[in-house]
C-alpha cells in the first residue's frame, strides 16, 4: 500500500499559509494486529528437528515437510489459524492455535496425543522445558502443563495477553506480556521472583536472549532492553526508532544482532552502544536473525528475505510473492528455510539465495494481515500565520498548534507511547502506512511554507 502526493508541485499546494515544522509518531491504541489474522495459507514459523521440517499455517492445518525433497509427510487439522512451528521433545511436538488449545502429537505420525483448553488464542508463546510445556495465550495466563498427560500443574495470571515465548535459566523462566511487564518466575512452582515494567507490549515471538546473567528483550515502547537475570535490575536500554520492537536478539561473537519494526537491522555492542545499521523496504518484527557461516539471515514486511555480511552490507536478497511477511529461517544441510506469507515454505541456497524448492499450503489466498503500523499515528504539527483585521494592519506572531494527518483521511497504524525517553541519534523520517516518506519528498511537500490538500491512498 502506498502513500503517494498526487501530483503535487511548488504552484499546486493552494492558499493553506501552515508551515510544517515537526512531525510526531503517536502509539494511539493497543497493539492488537496479531489477533486480527484471517483464514489463509500464509505461512509464518517452523521448526527443524531429527531432519523433518514442521510448521503452522493459517490454513488450519499443521505439516510434517521433508526437508530435503518438500514432499508431506503428514498435516493435522485445528479449529484455527496456527502461527506456531511448534516445540520437539522425545517423540512428540507441541503447539498451539487460534482455537485456544494447545496440541501435543506424535511427531512421527501426526496422532493426537492430548489437547489442553486455554481461555484464548495462542500465537507463539508454546515452549516445552524439563518434561513440561509452557504456553501463554491471550487470556492472560501463562500455564505450566503436564507433558506427558497434559494436565494443569499451575497457572500465572499476568494483566494481559501473553504472546511470547518463555527462557529459562536455573529454575527461573522469564515470560513477557501485554501488560508491559516482563516476569520472572519459579518455574516450578509459578510463583513470582520478580517483574520489570516497561513502556508497551512485550513481544517476543522467540525466546528472550539469555546471555552470561542478562536477558535481552524488546518492547513496543521502542527499546531493547537489558537486565540482570538474578534481580530484574536494568543495566542498560537501546532505542531503536518509533514504531515498536517485536524482535528476539542475538548475541555473536560478543556482538548483538537486532531488527526493528522501523525497518532498521542493528548492530549493537554488549554495553548497548550501536555498531552499525542497515535500512529494508519493510518492518522487521517478530523474528530472530540466523547467522551462519559469516552471514546474517532475516525477513522484512515488503516479502523479501535478506542476507548480510557481518559487516552490514548486502550479500544478496531472495523476492517471495509475499505481500507483507516472511518469518524467520532455519537452517539445516546447509540450506536455509523460510516461510512467506505468499503461502509457500522456501528452501533456499544460503551461498546463492537461489530457490531450491517451495512447498505450498492447501490455500492459495494470503491470509488477511493488518498494517504493520496500525497502532501508530503521525501527527503534524506546524505553525500559523495569522493577520490583524484591515484597520490594525498589523502582523501577529506565529500560533501553533498541532494537526493530525488523519483530518487529511489518512490513517497510519499502530501508535505506542512510551514511559521513557531514552537518548539517541537515531531520528526516523516519518512512516505512514508501511512506507517512508524522504527528504527530498519532505521539501518538496513543505515549499512555500504549504500543506497540500491532496493527499491520497493508492
Amino acid at each position: 500500500m502506498d502513500f503517494e502526493f498526487g501530483g503535487f508541485d511548488s504552484e499546486s499546494f493552494g492558499d493553506f499559509d501552515t508551515e510544517v515544522e515537526e512531525m510526531e509518531v503517536k502509539k494511539v491504541s493497543k497493539f492488537e494486529r496479531v489477533w486480527k489474522i484471517g483464514t489463509g495459507g500464509s505461512v509464518a514459523y517452523k521448526t527443524l528437528y531429527e531432519g523433518v521440517l514442521y510448521f503452522g499455517s493459517c490454513d488450519h492445518m499443521f505439516y510434517a515437510v521433508d526437508p530435503m525433497t518438500g514432499k508431506e509427510l503428514w498435516r493435522f487439522e485445528t479449529g484455527g489459524v496456527i502461527i506456531a512451528g511448534g516445540i520437539c521433545w522425545k517423540d512428540y511436538i507441541c503447539f498451539g492455535s487460534y482455537d485456544g488449545n494447545v496440541y501435543c502429537l506424535n511427531r512421527l505420525t501426526g496422532e493426537e496425543k492430548w489437547r489442553f483448553k486455554t481461555g484464548g488464542e495462542i500465537f507463539k508463546s508454546v515452549n516445552v522445558h524439563d518434561g513440561y510445556v509452557f504456553a501463554g495465550s491471550r487470556d492472560g495466563y501463562f500455564r505450566c502443563i503436564e507433558g506427558e498427560t497434559g494436565r494443569l500443574v499451575w497457572e500465572f495470571k499476568t494483566g494481559d495477553g501473553v504472546i511470547s515465548m518463555s527462557s529459562f535459566e536455573g529454575n527461573r523462566i522469564f515470560i513477557g506480556s501485554f501488560d508491559h511487564f516482563m516476569y520472572c518466575l519459579d518455574f516450578r512452582t509459578g510463583k513470582e521472583i520478580w517483574r520489570f515494567r516497561t513502556g508497551g507490549e512485550v513481544h517476543n515471538d522467540y525466546l528472550p536472549l539469555i546471555n552470561e546473567g542478562r536477558i535481552y528483550f524488546t518492547s513496543f515502547d521502542n527499546n531493547l532492553y537489558c537486565l540482570d537475570t538474578m534481580t530484574g535490575k536494568e543495566i542498560w536500554r537501546f532505542r531503536t526508532g518509533k514504531y515498536g520492537n517485536s524482535c528476539s536478539p542475538v548475541v555473536y561473537n560478543s556482538v548483538i544482532y537486532h531488527g526493528s519494526r522501523d525497518g532498521i537491522f542493528f548492530a549493537v555492542s554488549l554495553k548497548g552502544k550501536e555498531i552499525w545499521r542497515y535500512k529494508v523496504g519493510g518492518e522487521i518484527g517478530s523474528q530472530i536473525p540466523l547467522i551462519h557461516n559469516g552471514k546474517i539471515y532475516f525477513s522484512s514486511g515488503d516479502g523479501i528475505f535478506h542476507a548480510l555480511t557481518m559487516d552490514g552490507k548486502k550479500f544478496w536478497e531472495f523476492n517471495t510473492r509475499g505481500l507483507r511477511s516472511t518469518s524467520a529461517a532455519v537452517l539445516w544441510n546447509d540450506t536455509i528455510y523460510v516461510g512467506s506469507w505468499d503461502c509457500h515454505l522456501y528452501a533456499i541456497d544460503p551461498e546463492t539465495g537461489e530457490e531450491v524448492w517451495n512447498f505450498p499450503t492447501s490455500m492459495q489466498t494470503q491470509s488477511k494481515l493488518r498494517p504493520a503500523y496500525e497502532a501508530f499515528k503521525v501527527e503534524i504539527k506546524q505553525g500559523e500565520y495569522l493577520e490583524e483585521s484591515p484597520e490594525e494592519k498589523k502582523y501577529k506572531g506565529k500560533k501553533g498548534r498541532t494537526v493530525s494527518l488523519s483530518d487529511y483521511h489518512i490513517e497510519s497504524e499502530y501508535s505506542a507511547g512510551s514511559d521513557y525517553k531514552a537518548e539517541t541519534d537515531y531520528n526516523v523520517q516519518w512512516v505512514i502506512a508501511e512506507e517512508k516518506i524522504s527528504c527530498e519528498d519532505l521539501i518538496t511537500w513543505t515549499s512555500r511554507g504549504s500543506i497540500a490538500t491532496n493527499l491520497r491512498w493508492n
